[in-house]
């Protein structure tokens, strides 16, 4: 029998006791009344909606500030709230939860599209077991269903306090706390390494990719080149204003300014182009080559090879490495970080022999196809540590009211798992 298994027979023979949130606590919301200028120049911490959704032991030390004025009524965060993302544009992202896991040290402010769950007896519920408690699926199918809307979703704070969730001892909150602590900090540990080590290829290709296109540097082949505006040898266009957002039932890739094309849209293009970022945080970088049907946001570049002299591939390669150092020389000479037509016309593109061209890309295709491989395969291992986390996490935490946990033998298995990435690590 777990030890899991053995405090629950102790404590809670009868059942482990289940109550709603509204029963446990009250809800809260974020900060009000507050203009853009507030964040300009802040003088107390705020909590984003992107630290709350993004981590589920809450930030409290981030650079994000606002300001709040001496005397003013705000309420602020306590250890052992539990922090909800209050709207999003899918149910499934709805109520995502984020605990202050330590005490803070100074006054921590709430945006206004969350709100915070403070518990009547705080000493109910260990903050480090409702952090995970409350990103198990259990928890996640039942906030899920208090979200409702069409084109953006909201929670319902009524819905939410009939949310239910099992309140087992305290001795058992911390024996499952050291189990998944345990768990989740070796996974840490090891995502970090995959991290590094997929970063250090990365910047291997960059460097070698770089050193190839750096054609001042090669003996020869200066000679037999030369440079052309992009506007000569390319037709550059941006999306339509009619293709801003995506559609559920679209078919064929919508780029956005962003690495992944994440909504589908209908076609405007069918053609071979390189995609880059007009503005944003992606400005400058090059992050697609794209081949058939596709859609494009009318912040992004679309860039089509006219002349039979360049390569697309191979004006993709040299983009790659050229041109976010040209932008950034270019645009930041101004105010406003985004790319006018002009710098993309004027960007200067070094046309070898067609011969050099195609030794190029087979060179840097075969690179990227390398790096390619680790970019599935390292992200694919650090995915799977993680779902091998929610596994034993959701197993922990479903409680039966008749005081069992369908993880009878689980814990032991998720002992000898992080015994066995120990021992990897280690040896």
């Amino acid at each position: 029998m777990s030890k899991v298994e053995e405090l629950i027979q102790k404590l809670c023979p009868d059942g482990v006791e289940f109550k709603t949130l509204g029963e446990l606590g009250s809800f809260y919301g974020g900060i009000t009344g507050k203009s853009k200028k507030d964040f300009e120049d802040g003088n107390a911490v705020f909590i984003t909606y992107r630290n709350v959704y993004s981590n589920p032991a809450l930030d409290i030390h981030p650079s994000d500030k606002v300001k709040i004025a001496e005397g003013e009524k705000q309420r602020a965060l306590e250890y052992g709230d539990v922090i909800f993302t209050g709207s999003s544009e899918t149910p499934d992202e709805c109520g995502f939860s984020s605990v202050v896991t330590e005490e803070p040290d100074e006054p921590l402010y709430l945006n206004s599209f969350c709100f915070f769950l403070r518990f009547h007896n705080p000493e109910i519920i260990i903050p480090d077991f409702a952090k995970h408690l409350f990103r198990s699926d259990n928890l996640r199918y039942q906030i899920g269903k208090t979200a409702s809307g069409v084109t953006r979703f909201n929670v319902s704070k009524d819905k939410m306090a009939k949310v239910s969730i099992p309140v087992p001892p305290i001795e058992v909150q911390r024996e499952i706390v050291r189990i998944l602590d345990n768990f989740t900090e070796l996974t840490a540990e090891l995502t970090a390494e995959l991290t590094a080590e997929l970063t250090a290829r990365k910047k291997q290709y960059e460097y070698y990719r770089d050193q190839l296109l750096s054609f001042d540097k090669i003996g020869g082949v200066e000679n037999s080149l030369y440079w052309r505006k992009l506007a000569e040898i390319a037709d550059i266009s941006t999306g339509s204003s009619n293709t801003n957002e995506g559609l559920e039932e679209g078919l064929y890739p919508f780029f956005v300014r962003s690495q992944e094309p994440l909504r589908k849209n209908e076609f405007e293009f069918d053609e071979t182009a390189i995609i880059t970022a007009g503005d944003g945080v992606g400005v400058g970088k090059v992050f697609h080559y794209v081949e058939g049907k596709y859609a494009l946001h009318q912040r992004a570049y679309r860039i089509h090879i006219t002349t039979p002299d360049v390569l697309p591939r191979y004006c993709f390669h040299y983009m790659r490495s050229a041109f976010l150092p040209y932008i950034q020389k270019t645009m930041f000479q101004g105010s406003v970080a985004s790319i006018r037509r002009p710098m993309l016309n004027e960007f200067p593109v070094p046309v070898p022999p067609m011969e050099v061209q195609k030794r190029l890309v087979n060179v840097l295709d075969n690179f990227e196809t390398i790096c390619s491989d680790l970019n599935i395969g390292l992200p694919a291992e650090i995915e799977a540590r993680q779902k091998q986390y929610e596994y034993y996490r959701d197993l922990l935490l479903t409680f039966a009211e008749t005081g069992t946990t369908i993880a009878r033998q689980t814990d032991r298995q998720t002992d000898r798992q992080t015994d066995r990435q120990t021992d990897r690590q280690t040896g």
